[in-house]
C-alpha cells in the first residue's frame, strides 16, 4: 500500500513532500524516494528502509525545486533495495514515476521493451510502467500516459513527472488518488491527510481518471478519455474523521480498503515470474514443513471461518490432512498432537484467550507452532515459532472484515508455501491468479449501491438462511455471523446439502436465503437446493459469478461477482455479504463499528 505524494506550484518542494511522507509512512516502510524537476531535468534520492534513512540522506545531498513527487514503498515486486526504491526513472530519462498497486501483465511488456532494446536496472513492474510511457512520449506527456495505461492491467495508481512539460499526469486503476486545489498551486496524494495542511478543498479521482496537474489547475478525462469534472470536496475533518477517511463508520472505511490490504498480504512474498512463494518468518525450513504429517488449525469466530476456508486450500494444494478446531474446545479434549503436527492459530488481534490457551495444548503436547496475526508483537506471535502477518493495518470496526479476507490470502500463500516445500512442484498460474485478486476484489466493492437496494427490501427480516457448498460453505458461516453481530438479526449458515436434514423446515416466504452459487464444482447442485427453496415460496438473494440466465429465474435478487480462481473465490464472494450485514445494520439503527454485548479482542475465556 504504497504512499503517494505531489506537488507543482511555487514553494520549496522537497520539505513538503517530505512532511506528506511522513503522514504516509504508515502506507509503506521499505523504501523511501522523492524525485524533483530542476532546469529541464529529473534529479532523485532514494534509500532503503524507513524515512528516516531518506531524511539522512537529503541532509547530505540536499534538493531543491518546485516542482516534485514523493513515494514510500510498500515491496511488491522486487525486494526492499535501493534500486528498487521510488521514484523509477525511464531508460532516457526524460520522465519519472510512482506507483502503488500490482500491474499484472508486467512481464510480457518488458520481454516486448526489451527485444526494442529498452533496458532495466530494476526488478519492479514500476520501471516497465515508465518505459512504457517513455516509449510512447513524443512531447506531449498526457497523449503518451494516455496510451500506455490502455495496455496495462491490474489495480494500480500512479504520477508521472517528465522533462519535457510544466506538468504531473497521474492515473487512477483502484488505489485511492486526491488531488488538493490551491491559489497557483497544486497537490496530489493517496490519502488527503498528507495534503490537508496546505488546503481543505479535494478532488476524488474515480476509477479510470486521468487526470493533468499544473499550478493554474486540474484537467480531468474518465476511462473513455472524455473531459469530465469531479466534485471538489471542502474538508473541514477533525482527527476522528480523518482516521475514518471520511467514511461514515469504520467498518465501512475497512471493506473498501480490502482490494489494497489483500494486495499488502500478498506483496514481497511472491515472485510472479518463476510462481515461487516464500514465507521467510514462518520458522520452519522446508524440510521440516516437508515431514509434517497433519495440520490443527485453531482459532474463534470469524478466524475458524477463515481455517475451515484454510483446510480445503491446503488439502488440495498441499495434501496435508488438516483439523480446524474451535480454540476454546480444543484443549479440552486430548488432541493428538506430536512433533509431525504442525498447530497454526489465527487471530487477528493476537491476543484472544482461547485461541492462545489451545496453542499452548499444542506446543505441551510436541507440536510445531506458528500464528497468522496482523498484529506484530502480540502474545500469538511471541508465543509461536513462526508468523505469517496478514498487513491488513489496522481494523477499528469489532467484526472483522479486511482482517477475514487477508486471512484467506494469508492461507493460500502458506498452502502454495507446503505445497512447493513438499515438492508438489511450482504453478505460477497459481500465484498468477493472486495478481488479479486485488482488482477483483475492487470491482465487487463497487456492488455496494446494488447491496443497499436488497438490504432496504430485507432490513426488516427477522430470520436468514444462508447457503453454501465446498470451499464456499465457510463463507455462508461469515455470511451469517456478520448479519447476526452487525445487525442482530438470527441467522444462520448451512453447508447447502444439509438443507434438506432439517432446515428446510423453516423455509416459507418470509425467509430470506442467501444462496452462494458460483465456481464449476457444486453449481449444479447449489442451483438444485436454490429450486428446494423456492418450491417452499423462500426468497432467493444469489451471489453468483455467472450470467443470471443460469440461475433459471430461481434468484429473486441476483448479486453478480466478479470471477476469480475458484480457490480464490471466496474472497470475492464475502465482500458483499459483508455490505449486506452493514447496510441492515445501519438501516436498523444499530452501532455497527460497536455492536452491542461484543468488543474487538476477547482476551477471558
Amino acid at each position: 500500500m504504497c504512499g503517494i505524494v505531489g506537488y507543482i506550484g511555487e514553494r520549496e518542494v522537497v520539505p513538503l513532500l517530505m512532511e506528506g511522507l511522513r503522514r504516509l509512512e504508515y502506507r509503506g516502510y521499505d523504501s523511501a524516494g522523492v524525485v524533483v524537476r530542476i532546469n529541464g531535468h529529473l534529479d532523485t534520492r532514494k534509500a532503503e528502509g524507513k524515512l528516516d534513512r531518506l531524511v539522512e540522506k537529503l541532509a547530505r545531498q540536499p534538493l531543491a525545486g518546485r516542482y516534485g513527487l514523493g513515494h514510500t514503498r510498500w515491496a511488491t515486486h522486487g525486494p526492499p533495495s535501493e534500486r528498487n526504491a521510488h521514484p523509477m526513472v525511464d531508460m532516457k530519462r526524460q520522465l519519472a514515476v510512482i506507483h502503488n498497486g500490482i500491474v499484472e501483465n508486467f512481464l510480457p511488456i518488458k520481454k516486448r521493451l526489451q527485444n526494442e532494446d529498452w533496458t532495466f536496472t530494476s526488478d519492479t513492474d514500476t520501471e516497465v510502467v515508465a518505459n512504457l510511457i517513455s516509449s510512447y512520449l513524443n512531447g506531449d506527456l498526457r497523449a503518451a500516459v494516455e496510451r500506455a495505461r490502455r495496455e496495462l492491467a491490474g489495480l494500480f495508481a500512479f504520477a508521472v513527472l517528465s522533462t519535457h512539460e510544466d506538468a504531473i499526469v497521474m492515473v487512477r486503476s483502484g488505489p485511492p488518488l486526491a488531488v488538493g486545489l490551491g491559489h497557483d498551486e497544486q497537490f496530489l496524494a493517496s490519502d488527503p491527510s498528507a495534503i490537508l495542511p496546505y488546503t481543505k478543498d479535494v478532488v476524488f479521482l474515480e476509477n479510470g481518471d486521468l487526470a493533468r496537474l499544473t499550478r493554474q489547475g486540474l484537467e480531468i478525462w474518465d476511462r473513455d478519455s472524455q473531459p469530465i469534472t469531479r466534485a471538489t470536496h471542502r474538508l473541514n475533518w477533525d482527527p476522528i474523521q480523518i482516521e475514518k477517511g471520511g467514511y461514515k463508520h469504520f467498518m465501512a472505511k475497512e471493506i473498501h480498503e480490502q482490494p489494497q490490504a489483500i494486495q499488502d498480504t500478498f506483496a514481497g512474498r511472491v515472485d510472479f515470474a518463476t510462481g515461487e512463494v516464500e514465507l521467510d518468518s514462518l520458522g520452519l525450513s522446508r524440510e521440516e514443513l516437508a515431514g509434517l504429517e497433519r495440520i490443527h488449525i485453531l482459532a474463534c469466530g470469524t478466524s475458524l471461518h477463515a481455517g475451515l476456508v484454510g483446510k480445503f486450500l491446503i488439502e488440495e494444494l498441499a495434501r496435508i490432512p488438516v483439523e480446524v478446531d474451535f480454540g476454546s474446545e480444543y484443549r479440552y479434549r486430548d488432541p493428538i498432537v506430536d512433533s509431525r503436527v504442525l498447530a497454526l492459530g489465527i487471530t487477528q488481534s493476537g491476543e484472544t484467550a482461547d485461541t492462545l490457551s489451545a496453542m499452548e495444548a499444542a506446543r505441551e503436547r510436541g507440536g510445531r507452532l506458528i500464528t497468522l496475526c496482523n498484529v506484530p508483537g502480540s502474545q500469538a506471535t511471541r508465543v509461536s515459532e513462526g508468523v505469517i502477518y496478514t498487513h491488513a493495518g489496522p481494523e477499528i470496526g469489532v467484526a472483522s472484515t479486511k482482517a477475514f479476507t487477508t486471512q484467506l490470502v494469508a492461507l493460500y500463500l502458506l498452502a502454495l508455501h507446503l505445497r512447493q516445500a513438499r515438492g508438489l512442484g511450482v504453478d505460477p498460474a497459481l500465484t498468477a491468479a493472486l495478481a488479479h485478486l486485488p482488482q477483483a476484489v475492487d470491482e465487487a466493492v463497487q456492488l455496494e449501491e446494488q447491496v443497499e437496494e436488497i438490504a432496504r427490501r430485507y432490513c426488516r427480516s427477522e430470520n436468514f438462511l444462508y447457503l453454501g457448498r465446498g470451499i464456499n460453505y465457510p463463507i455462508a458461516l461469515e455470511g451469517a455471523l456478520k448479519l447476526k453481530e452487525i445487525s442482530y438479526i438470527h441467522a444462520e449458515g448451512y453447508t447447502a446439502g444439509e438443507m434438506k436434514h432439517g432446515p428446510i423446515a423453516l423455509i416459507d416466504e418470509e425467509m430470506p436465503v442467501v444462496a452462494i452459487a458460483t465456481g464449476e464444482r457444486v453449481f449444479d447442485k447449489v442451483i438444485s437446493n436454490m429450486q428446494e427453496v423456492k418450491a417452499r415460496d423462500g426468497r432467493v438473494i444469489a451471489i453468483t459469478d455467472r450470467d443470471p440466465a443460469e440461475l433459471g429465474g430461481l434468484a429473486d435478487q441476483v448479486v453478480r461477482a466478479p470471477r476469480v480462481s475458484e480457490l480464490l473465490q471466496p474472497v470475492v464472494n464475502v465482500v458483499p455479504l459483508q455490505f449486506l450485514a452493514y447496510a441492515i445494520g445501519v438501516r436498523r439503527g444499530c452501532d455497527v463499528d460497536q455492536p452491542r454485548n461484543l468488543a474487538k479482542s476477547v482476551t477471558v475465556e
